[in-house]
């Protein structure tokens, strides 16, 4: 599985709730279980303009940290948060709170692996992966949300080559295009709001071209190596998750096999 934001846990934009007997509790309960934790989720406001939440931000990491290195798993995907109409003083916000925690991320073995999210203060993927390469660490990759593709350029398979070996976690979701029938396919007001459209569907329900997705993947090794993650990422289907669930597993696994 995979530990996304939860308020008994790491909540969003705030600090971890999690005691050190919590965490060691919910690690048994998953060895236990048989489940293994693939990667943990936090959603902080490390990009934030603003001083002090940036600050609360790089401190609420700290903690991420620990509980992850805690809970035996090496990988953390997040979001570059930020806002877009700051970009510029967002990304040197970034990169401040980079100086604190990059040594920390090191030191422990961590992996985190980054997801330009429609409203961050960079949502281009390949723009997103400039940044990531301006970090300058094999410690810092890259997140490929599927259903974030029409707010990234829309070029999937530019973006996915481009990352390459970068490209060490993706989430599987299906998403209606945006930007179809002159950007009248969803109408929101007032007129010219900066709202983000999307959509967590099951795959087939969206307009994703999953061949290519999956065959891109193929095309840089992402079946071949050890530390990627796929997640399957639908949010759309509460009423029938367990049936969806199974979807997501069987459709995945059969196009993996496709292409692999």
């Amino acid at each position: 599985l995979q530990l996304t934001p939860h308020r008994d846990f790491i909540p969003f934009f705030n600090h971890p709730r999690a005691d050190d007997d919590l965490v060691a509790t919910f690690r048994k309960a998953c060895a236990d279980a048989g489940v293994g934790i693939a990667s943990v989720l936090p959603v902080l406001r490390w990009s934030s303009p603003d001083p002090d939440a940036r600050d609360a931000a790089v401190r609420n990491w700290k903690r991420v940290i620990e509980i992850t290195v805690d809970l035996g798993v090496n990988v953390i995907n997040t979001e570059f948060s930020g806002r877009p109409e700051k970009a510029e003083e967002s990304e040197r916000a970034f990169f401040r709170s980079m100086e604190e925690l990059l040594p920390i991320i090191e030191r422990e073995g961590i992996d985190v692996r980054i997801d330009p999210h429609p409203d961050d203060f960079v949502e281009d993927g390949l723009e997103a992966l400039r940044i990531i390469r301006g970090v300058n660490s094999p410690n810092i990759g890259m997140v490929y949300v599927a259903c974030h593709t029409y707010h990234m350029g829309g070029n999937m398979a530019e973006i996915i080559a481009a990352a390459g070996e970068k490209l060490r976690l993706v989430h599987v979701a299906d998403t209606m295009d945006h930007h179809r029938s002159h950007g009248l396919r969803y109408i929101t007001n007032p007129p010219g709001n900066p709202v983000r459209v999307h959509q967590h569907l099951k795959i087939g329900d969206g307009d994703i071209d999953w061949d290519e997705f999956f065959g891109g993947l193929a095309g840089v090794g992402f079946y071949d190596r050890p530390d990627t993650v796929m997640v399957s990422s639908v949010f759309a289907e509460d009423e029938n998750a367990h049936e969806v669930s199974r979807y997501q597993l069987a459709t995945m696994t059969d196009y993996v096999a496709k292409y692999r």
